[in-house]
């Protein structure tokens, strides 16, 4: 298996073998929408969809550790490291207290930062979604990064704090991925995409079209993370690429 550093597996949960069919398509990223209920932390994208034995540990932390241990602190052998995505749905602070406690439990596995020094292992976790900042940042050691928006591209936040920036295609790109990318638009995200790298930062574009015209144009532009639904077409476009 070939890890994948740019492969992002959007709402990831949704395959039918979460994490693992991600991980079987070389990606090093993955994304997880959480609620807090119970006092648990449950994956889904709407509560409905909720189940008692769908944690964040059980689907993801668990399998996470058993491959960092086994692999000698790597998910991949030898691989790069590999992002946590995790969306938080339900209250910011509460659910952030939560999953505080339960991130702890695998510190030996979690990128930390303690008094403002950055350690990394085998997985760096962002936390998006109700994101409550000055909690996080308050935090040392702190077990998770925050999910930025284009509005924070000058933010003077740190890249440990701040290690990701993350915005809705659609509302920035009139571009569907269909034929060329208007000069102006292709000038524009290469522009983002450096101011970005320039803080020390990476980026990504959710709600892009699944088309490898689109997937083109953000590895040609350099986006770090290209989002995906179809784990098998962007695995196959990007090792063509290679």
């Amino acid at each position: 298996m070939i890890p994948l550093p740019r492969a992002h597996a959007h709402n990831d949960y949704a395959h039918s073998r979460p994490l693992l069919d991600a991980l079987a398509h070389g990606f090093c990223s993955v994304e997880a929408d959480i609620f807090l209920r119970d006092g648990k932390l449950l994956v889904g994208h709407s509560q409905r969809e909720l189940r008692p034995d769908r944690t964040l540990a059980a689907l993801y932390l668990d399998p996470l550790k058993q491959r960092a241990v086994a692999h000698g602190g790597r998910i991949y052998p030898g691989g790069p490291p590999f992002t946590l995505l995790i969306d938080i749905k339900s209250d910011g602070q509460r659910t952030y207290a939560a999953l505080r406690e339960v991130l702890a439990r695998y510190r030996g596995i979690l990128s930390s930062v303690t008094d403002g020094r950055l350690t990394s292992r085998a997985v760096t976790v962002v936390i998006s979604g109700n994101r409550p900042l000055t909690a996080i940042a308050a935090d040392s050691p702190r077990y998770a990064g925050i999910d930025g928006r284009l509005t924070d591209l000058d933010s003077n936040l740190p890249a440990h704090l701040m290690p990701l920036i993350s915005d809705h295609w659609g509302r920035h790109f009139r571009w569907p991925g269909d034929g060329p990318m208007p000069a102006d638009q292709r000038t524009r995200l290469r522009a983002i995409v450096a101011k970005v790298h320039a803080h020390g930062r990476r980026v990504r574009f959710w709600a892009t079209p699944d088309r490898p015209a689109m997937w083109a144009a953000l590895d040609a532009a350099g986006v770090d993370l290209i989002n995906t639904d179809d784990l098998a077409g962007l695995e196959q476009f990007l090792l063509d690429r290679r």
